[in-house]
């Protein structure tokens, strides 16, 4: 990705005709690995770019993701050590995090 942005990445993707979803840390609390603002950017078939976790979280993210590549569908995603899921992707950093995962370009 030399040089491009997460976004370039994306319209990249959609100008080959791949479907794409962008996942966006929409909130953290504590010691998050990535601020609001940070994004991912994921094609249909799993390749991505970006991060919102520092890697913690990518790949259920990118399972997430296309999922909504597939339904049409957003969906807000929310990691932390509170939530045994977080621990079972990987987030023992203390903090916790949503992330806005959307299809684009449908």
């Amino acid at each position: 990705m030399a040089g491009n942005t997460i976004l370039d990445q994306a319209f990249s993707w959609l100008a080959e005709g791949r479907k794409v979803a962008l996942a966006t840390v929409i909130e953290t609390w504590g010691s998050a690995p990535q601020p609001v603002g940070s994004q991912l950017a994921i094609d249909g078939e799993g390749n991505f770019a970006g991060s919102v976790s520092g890697g913690c979280v990518e790949g259920a993210v990118v399972t997430e993701a296309l999922e909504a590549i597939a339904t049409g569908k957003p969906k807000v995603l929310a990691f932390g050590v509170a939530d045994e899921t977080a621990w079972q992707v990987g987030l023992a950093c203390g903090g916790k995090i949503r992330v806005f995962v959307e299809p684009v370009g449908l």
